[in-house]
């Protein structure tokens, strides 16, 4: 381990050193993010790529107001069916493709029909886009969508020019045309990712840097020695273990945001071949490792006490939470009654795959040690995350340990997650009561309405756990303390409008 340690971190110092150069930014992420387009990836580390890479129609603000990017304005009519923007003149693709009306309805296109889009639940509302005119799309609505505009501040809001996506195809993520500050200039796997300013950016003035080059490092310690050596600039994810240290040290800056999203162990219920297990069949399992797990010892054990501990797609912090359903206490001996009334009073034996990186990993060998107390052998199978995505998505795999960055709107949160045919539904748990629910709850504009579906929704999911809830993180930064400008957000990204070093 030491050996392997080392070598890392010279890799990783010898990848920084090489790319440093004065108006350059190095941020190190804790993985290797998956196909560089909107339209088909799924990783967290890739939405901090497209923050400079691909601006959306909207974004937000730190305290998660919808506010304008690509689109100015916006406006509903009475009905809830039709949604009219208005876009901002003069923005362009990285290609020279102008941005406009025309280029919005590529784009709801390609996220509605291309064959490998994840965005398709995201935006199955929209029965057609019209370009009013060049800088007016109006979005004709099969039913209301309370969820869509948020959506826009995601994934399904990324603009990508319809040239480039006309000639790559499925390929696009090989070399990505959007419209953001920074434009795609390589990438190697697991080693690094380059953008360069886009000049022609039409916020180019709060943009203070030439280039941004992402530097993948897995290792937390690896990645806090690279920061604290100057061949980072800033990195995300720090560890909560190492916040005390970092705090203290005058040579850096600690910034921290409660997250939206949460962590858990996601089950193989119906994904094929994988799914064919005592847990993937068995709710009364599921439940059985669920009671098996003590969300307060992890939070202290692996994180300090600096995370919360949680069981349903929403932290307790959060309006749409349901206090009906309040985090579990550990019962062994209940988890052990319930193996047993599921047909196996000897126990039973996982397979759970993980992203090899310490942090994760530590935190599985903690309940690989209590779930063994109430004879659930955990067998932890780490992959590098690019690849365990891949495996969950085709269903070569029984349980995952993975988590969810989380959305502003709660539909963000479960709806593609746990309805029939949602375009992250690796689990495919399938419950039409469910459907419906959660359907509900994305039709609707009446907020006790919402709150009313999801409370239901979770009385079922409660049961059934496709997903085993076990945390929610808090977003910790780490900067050189030359960096100045960096604002947190609760999202996780990293936006470089106004962030510069100092003179």
């Amino acid at each position: 381990m030491t050996t392997k340690r080392t070598f890392a971190l010279a890799l990783a110092m010898g990848l920084g050193a090489s790319w440093a150069q004065a108006a350059d930014l190095r941020i190190g992420l804790q993985d290797d993010p998956d196909v560089l387009d909107p339209d088909q990836s799924r990783t967290f580390v890739g939405r901090i790529v497209y923050a400079s890479l691909c601006d959306k129609l909207v974004d937000i603000t730190p305290d998660l107001e919808i506010i304008p990017q690509l689109a100015t304005g916006w406006e509903w009519s009475d009905d809830g069916l039709e949604l009219t923007m208005t876009l901002r003149e003069g923005a362009s693709f990285h290609d020279g493709e102008p941005f406009n009306a025309a280029a919005v309805v590529a784009n709801i296109d390609r996220s509605q029909n291309l064959e490998e889009s994840r965005r398709k639940s995201e935006v199955k509302s929209i029965a057609s886009v019209e370009a009013v005119d060049d800088y007016t799309v109006k979005f004709t609505l099969a039913s209301p969508d309370a969820t869509l505009i948020a959506q826009f501040a995601d994934r399904s809001g990324m603009m990508l020019s319809p040239k480039a996506t006309a000639e790559a195809g499925v390929e696009f993520g090989l070399n990505p045309v959007c419209s953001g500050p920074f434009e795609f200039v390589e990438r190697v796997q697991q080693d690094r990712i380059v953008l360069e300013k886009f000049a022609d950016y039409w916020n180019a003035d709060a943009i203070n840097f030439d280039k941004v080059i992402f530097l993948p490092i897995p290792d937390t310690t690896v990645r806090l020695a690279n920061l604290r050596s100057g061949d980072l600039d800033m990195l995300e994810r720090l560890a909560a273990t190492d916040v005390a240290s970092a705090s203290a040290d005058d040579g850096l800056i600690v910034e921290q945001a409660v997250s939206l999203g949460y962590q858990g162990i996601t089950v193989n219920v119906a994904n094929g071949a994988g799914a064919d297990s005592p847990i993937g069949q068995s709710e009364l399992v599921r439940k059985a490792l669920s009671l098996a797990i003590d969300r307060d010892v992890i939070n202290q054990v692996v994180f300090e006490g600096a995370f919360a501990p949680g069981n349903q797609s929403f932290p307790p912090t959060s309006p749409w939470y349901n206090a009906d359903f309040p985090v579990e206490g550990r019962d062994v001996d209940a988890a052990k009654a319930l193996l047993a009334e599921a047909g196996f009073p000897d126990g039973i034996e996982i397979d759970i795959q993980v992203a090899n990186n310490p942090v994760q990993t530590q935190l599985m060998q903690v309940v690989q040690a209590m779930a063994g107390e109430a004879a659930i052998k955990i067998n932890i199978v780490a992959k590098e995350f690019a690849t365990l995505l891949s495996d969950q998505s085709a269903g070569d795999y029984t349980a995952s340990q993975i988590g969810w960055s989380g959305r502003v709107d709660p539909d963000g949160n479960i709806h593609q997650f746990m309805t029939t045919g949602g375009g992250i539904n690796d689990s495919k748990y399938s419950n039409p009561e469910v459907d419906a629910l959660l359907d509900k709850a994305r039709t609707s504009t009446d907020l006790a309405v919402r709150k009313e579906s999801y409370d239901a929704a979770r009385a079922i999911l409660a049961d059934e756990l496709p997903i085993i809830y076990l945390y929610h993180v808090t977003w910790i930064w780490a900067l050189d303390d030359k960096m100045q400008g960096f604002v947190p957000y609760p999202d996780g990204m990293i936006r470089l409008e106004g962030v510069s070093f100092n003179e």
